[in-house]
Parts: C-alpha cells; structure tokens; sequence
C-alpha cells in the first residue's frame, strides 16, 4: 500500500534511513518470484538523525550517496517510507459503495479520526472487504503529516535521488513479514520493529496491520544503560549488544528494557481489544531491527508476555542472488532489512 506514485521498472531500490544505520535492498522483478539482488549497509553518525528528524542533511546525503556507490547501484528512482507520531492509520467503516466513489467519503471521515489539519495532509485509504455483500464496509485509513513527506522528497533530492513510492512504515514492514511468515495470517500478532532509538509495535489481526504505536526504547537506552552504569565506551557496550551472549554486564539492562517493551506491548493490545472487540487476544510476537538481535532480550519478552517470541528475518522465504551476503554476514544484517525489503517488495508497473 503507498501512499504516492508509481512507476515501471522491472528492479526495485529500496532504502530505510534510520537513526542508526542507512539500509538499502535491491529487489528484482521478473515473471517469477522476487529476488533480492543487492545489500548494502551504512551506519549513521551519532546525532545526525535524532528522533527520526534529520539534524545535518548534508552528513546523511554523503552517507546515502556513499551506499549507492557501495552496493553498485546506478539507479536514482527509489521506494522510501515515512511513520511516527506524524502517520495515522486507522481502520473505519462506511456505507458500501465503489472505490472509486469513496474518496471524498473517507476524506470527510478522515477529519473525524485525524488529529491534524486535514489539508495539512496526504491521505490514503484500502478498501479492506471489496467483495463483501454488507451495507458497510472496512477501509484502513492512512494520513501522513505533508511536511513529513517534503522533508523526505528534499533529503533524497540532496542525495541525488527520486522517490517514485513513499509508502508507510507499518505496511513496508507487513509485506515482508507476510511474504517470510504467512502463518502470521492467523490470528492477531505483534511485530516489534527495534530500532536505535525507537521500538515500532505494529499488531495485525489477520495479516492487516490494525494498529500501530511507537515506543520511546531502541538500542540507544541500552547502549546509554551499559555506558552510564558500567563506565563502558560506546564501542564496548555496542559490542556486547551485538554479541552472541548474555553477559552479567548485560542481563539487568535487558531484564529492565525488556519488561519496559512488554508493558508497551499489552498496552497496545488492551486498547485494540477495547477499540476492537473482535480482535481477540495477542497470540505470538516477532521482533525485528537491530535491536531484535540483543543477547535474551527475547527471551525476557516471552517470559514477561507469557507468549512465543521470535526474531524474524525477511530472509526466511525470500529468494536471494548469490554472492549478495559476500560482504555482510546475513544472520546479523537480516532483521535490520525486514523494512528495506518490504519497500523493495514494492514491484513500480
């Protein structure tokens, strides 16, 4: 689901700015499945983006340009994606009709559930039960904030580049998760997008994305733990964040953001039983970003949630080229891409 523009081109480049690290994912388009023919990934200088704001554009246009000229990649049309606190999505019912009819319908029911100034945004909706025979019908709302939007366009333009789909965070991510994890179609799940310094919670009832919310915990808390309380550098506490055991050192801080996660989690989950009774309880969890990898933490998840935990990784189904993880090792890499390869899912036709 995007929320603007299409084009026609038979490989997709994909790229997820982050706070911590620059992803970018070329996918190949022919008559048969996807293939994902490039990776590359770039660590962002601290404080250059904070909070999802970019802080020094120029840093991150020469950290972009540096990863195209990394991964090879000539191509300047990419598929990028916007979210936070400035993105809504809602689902809502209204009177059946075609979609083609609907529009200023849910453009007026916008203003009831958008706590923005509704020309102040880009809207799009999906019609959720088209051949449903009910007098009304579901449609997930999306609003994005249009200045979230700009300053995207512009900080690509800097680097040289052209978004040709700006899509949403929530739905990049589900596209890969229900490519990789179809039994994931069953029910209501979590995905839990971990990254530097914010915990994206996306909980889908059905494969659709119902209900999205934004944890103020990423690696960052961890790592700033490990630096304040055990006198680390930063290079050590990453080090042990990124490592392969659960240290003493480690434990309490993720014993301590793990239940932080948690909580958010079910509070998520009552308000969408609340919102929706229909939905039914949380069944599973998977966790992706970098911080999916930090050593127990999701195990601490699945003790405090009382549920099955899961680091997911859009390699799990998805094709690949050889010699594309020649340079990057892809048990580390994978659940940092889980956005990247949602967008460069995004077949342009």
């Amino acid at each position: 689901m995007a929320l603007f523009g299409l084009g026609g081109s038979k490989s997709t480049v994909a790229l997820d700015i982050g706070s911590g690290y620059l992803k970018l994912v070329a996918m190949d388009h022919g008559k048969g499945e996807p293939v994902l023919s490039r990776v590359a990934v770039a660590p962002v200088l601290a404080d250059a983006i904070v909070e999802g704001e970019v802080m020094d554009p120029d840093i991150v246009a020469d950290t972009v340009q540096g990863l195209f000229k990394s991964a090879g990649i000539k191509q300047k049309q990419v598929v990028v994606a916007v979210g936070g606190r400035d993105v809504i999505i809602k689902k809502i019912q209204v009177d059946r009709m075609k979609e083609s009819d609907a529009y200023e319908v849910v453009r007026w029911e916008a203003q009831q559930h958008v706590p923005f100034d509704i020309e102040a945004v880009e809207l799009d909706f999906q019609i959720l039960d088209p051949d449903g025979e009910g007098l009304q019908m579901d449609v997930l709302l999306v609003a994005a904030k249009r200045d979230l939007v700009e300053d995207k366009l512009q900080l690509l333009a800097q680097a040289g580049l052209e978004a040709v789909i700006v899509d949403v965070d929530a739905f990049a991510l589900h596209n890969a998760f229900e490519l990789n994890y179809p039994e994931a179609k069953q029910g209501v799940v979590a995905l839990l997008n971990i990254g530097h310094e914010v915990t994206n919670v996306n909980i889908l009832l059905g494969g659709i994305p119902l209900l999205t919310r934004d944890l103020s915990i990423g690696t960052r808390k961890f790592r700033e733990d490990l630096q304040r309380e055990r006198g680390m550098s930063a290079e050590d506490a990453d080090a042990l964040l990124q490592g392969y055991e659960l240290t003493a050192d480690l434990e309490p801080f993720v014993q301590n953001r793990g239940e932080e996660m948690a909580v958010g989690l079910e509070r998520a989950g009552a308000f969408l039983q609340t919102a929706a009774r229909d939905a039914g309880t949380l069944q599973r969890v998977y966790c992706c970003g970098g911080g999916a990898r930090i050593p127990g933490l999701s195990d601490v998840l699945g003790q405090r949630l009382r549920l099955p935990v899961e680091v997911a990784t859009p390699l799990q189904r998805l094709r690949v080229k050889d010699q594309v993880f020649d340079t990057v090792n892809a048990d580390e890499v994978g659940p940092l891409l889980m956005l990247a390869t949602g967008l460069a899912l995004r077949a342009r036709r």
